[in-house]
Formats: C-alpha cells, structure tokens, sequence
C-alpha cells in the first residue's frame, strides 16, 4: 500500500518547482487540485487525506470527483478539465516511478476532457477602458500607484503574475520600454506608450525605496498581489461605471485587460502575428481567438464579397373567403 502523500510531496517540490520551473501560480493551481480531490477521496473513503493510498485514487474515484466539482460545487466544464489536467500531469509523473500501477495509471490517463464552448473573448470598449484608466484619484499615493499599474496592464496586455512581479530593474524608461519573463520562462520585450512611460514615472518618483524589487507595493512596502490587484481593479470599475453604465454590466478582471490590449493591437495592426508576440503566446494558435472577437476583418470581408442578388416581388395576401375556405377542407 503506497501513500499518496510523499508521492504528491515529491511531484509538486521536485518535478514542478525545480524541473519543470512552472510559475508560482501553476503551482498554487495544481496544489489547490489535489487539496480538492484528496478531501473528496477522504470524505468519500472515511479516512484522512494523509492516510490515503495511490491504489484508492483509482479512475472511479477520479471520475466521481469530476462530477462532483460539476454538480456539487457547480464548476464550469473549463474549470473541471483544469482540475483533470492537473491530476493527469501528477500520474504521468508516476508512470516511471510506480510500474506496479501502471494499469491504473493508464485508466486515469484515460478519462477524456470535456468539450468547452469557445464564447467571445471579453474586452473593453475604447470609452470603457478610458473611465477604468480615468478612475484611480491622481492626487494620492495609492492612485498613483493604480494609474501606473492600470496603464501599464492595458499597454503591455500583462498577465497579473508579470504585472505583480515586474522588478524595477526590468524598466528602461529611457528607451520607454519593459522586459518581461513570462508563462513558460519566455522573455519578451515591449514598448511603452508616451502616456503609460509618464504614469510610470510619476509612480517610481513617489514609490520611495522599499527593500523588495518589485515595482508595484502597498501601503506597507511589501509587493501587491495578484488578489490585491483585482480588489482595486474591482473598485476602479465601480467608480468608472458611474461614468460608463455599461461595464456594471461586464466583470472586469485583470485578463480582460489583457484581452482589451489584443483587440487594440489587433484593430491597429491587423496582424495577428503581432498579438501573438505581443502577449507572448506560445503558438499562433492561442491567438486566432480574438480574431473571432474582432468586428472590423468581418467588416472588411463583406465590402469584398459580391453578394447574390435579390429576387424582388411584392406580397399579395389571401383573399380571406378562399383562405377560410382553405382551412375548412
């Protein structure tokens, strides 16, 4: 009877964290899914997570928890395949150390991902991004710190892990341009705006110096988090909302910030290898999302399609004796 614990110790310390070297939030989203499913087998097993074996996290157990995080916690199919592919990285990490399991590795391997339905990306139209930007009071420490941080979200289309981890020493303001170590340890380099190298500035000449590289701090000099970001981007579109109605109607993350830089770039350049590298993506593949989302190339294709003409002609109704006459027969 193998126990799962120094198993799952030792994919999450060695395998991801040293080997692997995924980000810190991966990390925090695998961890957050075995937590799940281990108090899940727990309850359903009548035992403690500790004492749980690899041989009682078989594919019916897995299975059950999946529909589980479906029907009892009412996830969405997106989040209940996050859930599965974490579990399914973990067993692909036991197929060499434990041959033994191997037929219930496979089992679990097995289990299929759900279909998603691939919605619209969100993003913000230009008046709404510029009442979310507008929102943060200039004349304050922390609403300099939110206009630099707004900003540079929307210029640089960042992730919330690089906009929270982004080093002082990672801004050039004399060539106006940031360096980014993103998803996938891939650096990229980007250009700054006139208007977010100004809010930038403003933010370094006030910041003061706290003893952490990050550029962004809060009010006790320590860096702000992903959750303390959304916080204040929640309580900026509130405001904003005052002065457009319409984003009290949106949910305003940090990621449609992100996707609000793509469609810019996007109607700007027209050019989806640009978005691509903008955002730093992988594959072309990712990106061709906000080609869906973005009106204007449809716009373009049907003022160059010839569309078939209409066959004209005037309706004549019924006389209504014959149409009565009709429904009787």
């Amino acid at each position: 009877m193998t126990p799962i614990a120094p198993l799952i110790e030792a994919f999450l310390r060695e395998t991801l964290a040293r080997q692997r070297g995924v980000s810190r939030h991966t990390q925090d989203s695998y961890a957050l899914s075995f937590q799940l499913l281990f108090e899940f087998a727990a309850t359903r097993l009548k035992v403690s997570p500790s004492a749980l074996t690899l041989k009682q996290i078989d594919a019916r157990l897995v299975s059950a928890f999946l529909e589980h995080l479906e029907d009892v916690r009412k996830n969405a199919a997106v989040t209940r395949n996050v859930r599965l592919a974490a579990i399914k990285s973990f067993f692909r990490f036991l197929e060499y150390r434990q041959p033994a399991a191997l037929e219930q590795i496979r089992r679990v391997l097995a289990i299929p991902f759900k279909k998603t339905d691939q919605r619209l990306v969100p993003y913000l139209l230009r008046e709404e991004l510029q009442a979310v930007l507008d929102a943060p009071d200039p004349k304050t420490w922390d609403g300099i710190r939110d206009r630099a941080m707004l900003h540079l979200a929307v210029c640089a289309g960042l992730r919330v892990s690089e906009l929270t981890g982004l080093k002082v020493d990672d801004i050039d303001l004399s060539s106006m341009s940031i360096r980014i170590l993103g998803k996938g340890r891939r650096e990229r380099a980007l250009p700054l705006w006139k208007t977010t190298a100004r809010a930038l500035r403003a933010w370094l000449a006030v910041r003061g110096k706290p003893a952490v590289p990050e550029v962004f701090v809060n009010a006790r000099g320590e860096p702000l988090s992903r959750w303390g970001f959304a916080y204040l981007l929640k309580q900026h579109a509130a405001t904003a909302a005052r002065e457009q109605p319409g984003l009290a109607k949106k949910r305003v993350s940090p990621h449609v910030l992100r996707h609000t830089c793509a469609m810019i770039v996007l109607q700007a350049t027209q050019d989806i290898r640009k978005v691509s590298l903008w955002l730093g993506h992988a594959t072309l593949t990712t990106t061709e999302v906000y080609t869906r989302g973005d009106p204007t190339e449809k716009l373009d294709a049907m003022e160059a399609i010839v569309p078939p003409h209409l066959r004209r002609g005037v309706f004549q109704p019924t006389d209504k004796l014959i149409a009565l006459l009709k429904r009787a027969s």
